[in-house]
């Protein structure tokens, strides 16, 4: 039997790790916790989670020297998965309580969403619940995956992209927003796959293929 790839699931004090490594088990794979920079550069793949405030993530992950782990690992060509905060940091900035400055691994910011919809009815925030995603685009992800799912979302902020390629998914409220963005060495969702039942089982699957690939 194959030995199953080692994940590094970054700890720094903002993410459902538990849950997440479950569901990365369930894809054959095999996460660690790793708090340790030396340790994550040494995974095969990184996947960073995340529920919290955008500035408290980011000072955790540059007081522990992650910030920097984490960008040579995706550097290196290790696949790397964010997750809700995970996609969020690898931005430029975020507005969340002031603009607080992120990892620049893409261009663009972190902003919230509106308090009213495109139609002037007033938008319910934070977005919680059910989404439908439609993927576009080319990345090894989207190879195993379908053209459009259903997808669990929790979030008050969302991703302006500078660049439109890099939103390879997107969702509809309050307008079209990124629920998925990415790069050759990098793919990030807005939405929680632990929590999403069979359509986050095929899409954390298929970061295994990207993995094993």
């Amino acid at each position: 039997m194959p030995v199953a790839p080692i994940i590094a699931l970054v700890d720094y004090g903002a993410g459902n790790l538990r849950s997440v490594a479950k569901a990365l088990e369930r894809s054959n794979l095999e996460p660690r916790v790793m708090g340790d920079p030396a340790a994550v550069r040494g995974a095969d793949g990184v996947v960073l989670p995340g529920v919290g405030a955008f500035a408290d993530a980011i000072s955790n992950l540059r007081e522990k020297g992650l910030d920097d782990a984490v960008r040579e690992s995706i550097e290196a060509g290790r696949p790397y998965l964010g997750l809700c905060l995970g996609l969020q940091v690898l931005f430029d900035e975020s507005d969340e309580h002031g603009v607080t400055p992120g990892l620049g691994l893409l261009p663009g910011r972190v902003e919230r969403f509106a308090e009213r919809d495109t139609d002037g009815t007033i938008l319910r925030v934070p977005h919680i619940g059910w989404n439908r995603v439609r993927f576009r685009g080319s990345h090894p992800m989207l190879d195993n995956m379908p053209a459009e799912d259903c997808y669990y979302f929790v979030h008050s902020y969302r991703a302006v992209v500078a660049r439109p390629g890099d939103a390879v998914g997107v969702t509809e409220y309050g307008g079209e927003f990124a629920a998925a963005v990415a790069s050759d060495k990098l793919f990030a969702v807005q939405f929680h796959p632990e929590k999403s039942q069979q359509a986050g089982r095929t899409l954390l699957d298929a970061y295994a293929a990207w993995v094993r690939s």
